[in-house]
């Protein structure tokens, strides 16, 4: 198994981010790397924070945890940082400000979500009081026509069957 150097890893890796935006495909046939190792090398350069697309193709197919990197990484650049690192990944800053209204827009959803979720559960709390207390009548009522039945037959053991003829 070779061993690749660090700087050619880093050097394969840029081909695979905009603009060059290459394949893993192409990359192992133009290297001459295998594509499970040059997959591995992207998962490693992810886990360090490198946003490195999915696709390749083209920014609007990119992974949203891609997306979401990128919106990090340049939520604190001046207006001319933002643009010089449009350049360099290929991306244009309209379609960075519409990843970062989608990641806030998730998450105004997901506050509505718990809100709703937070509703359907005081509804479903409701619901089981409500029929626990029924469950609490029907045993007292079962209770009761066990207990007259009981007597019915007691009185009926000690003074015997009832006529009606009486």
């Amino acid at each position: 198994m070779p061993h690749y150097s660090e700087e050619r890893k880093a050097a394969i890796l840029q081909k695979m981010a905009p603009p060059h935006s290459l394949s893993v495909a192409e990359l192992a046939r133009q290297e001459g790397i295998s594509s499970a190792t040059l997959y591995n090398w992207r998962k490693a350069a992810r886990k360090r924070g490198v946003v490195l697309p999915s696709n390749s193709a083209s920014p609007d197919k990119w992974t949203s945890e891609d997306k979401f990197r990128m919106v990090l990484e340049t939520a604190p650049m001046s207006e001319a940082e933002l643009s010089e690192y449009c350049r360099k990944h290929g991306v244009y800053p309209e379609q960075i400000e519409a990843w970062k209204a989608a990641c806030m827009g998730a998450n105004a959803q997901a506050d509505e979500q718990a809100k709703h979720h937070r509703q359907s559960s005081k509804a479903e709390r409701k619901r089981i009081k409500q029929l626990e207390a029924d469950l609490r009548r029907k045993d007292k009522a079962l209770a009761e026509t066990a207990a007259l039945l009981i007597l019915s037959k007691k009185a009926e053991a000690i003074w015997g069957p009832k006529n009606e003829d009486e």
